[in-house]
């Protein structure tokens, strides 16, 4: 079974959401519905905000530091890979000649 992406959403979108959610007079699970989302991610990002509120800084989000490790780690074991290739492109090159 393939795995999905996860769709990312702006944060006025999650605000918005949010908003709805807490002043509207709708239940909470018909505007998850009405958005393409689940409560429990308006719950979520509900929880998010006020502890942004409380802190002062916005929760930490996964950044391109993330993604920048990731990508040496795999750059490096390419590297080991690749030098691998090139000592046995040379043992066989002897072989023949």
């Amino acid at each position: 079974m393939e795995r999905k992406d996860y769709k990312r959403y702006s944060r006025e979108f999650k605000l918005e959401a949010v908003r709805l959610a807490a002043v509207g007079d709708r239940p909470k699970a018909q505007i998850a519905r009405e958005l393409g989302i689940r409560v429990n991610q308006l719950r979520k990002w509900r929880l998010d905000f006020e502890e942004e509120e409380r802190t002062g800084a916005p929760k930490r989000v996964p950044t391109s530091e993330d993604d920048l490790g990731r990508l040496r780690r795999e750059n490096a074991k390419l590297k080991e890979e690749n030098e691998i290739l090139k000592k046995a492109a040379i043992y066989f090159a002897r072989e023949l000649t």
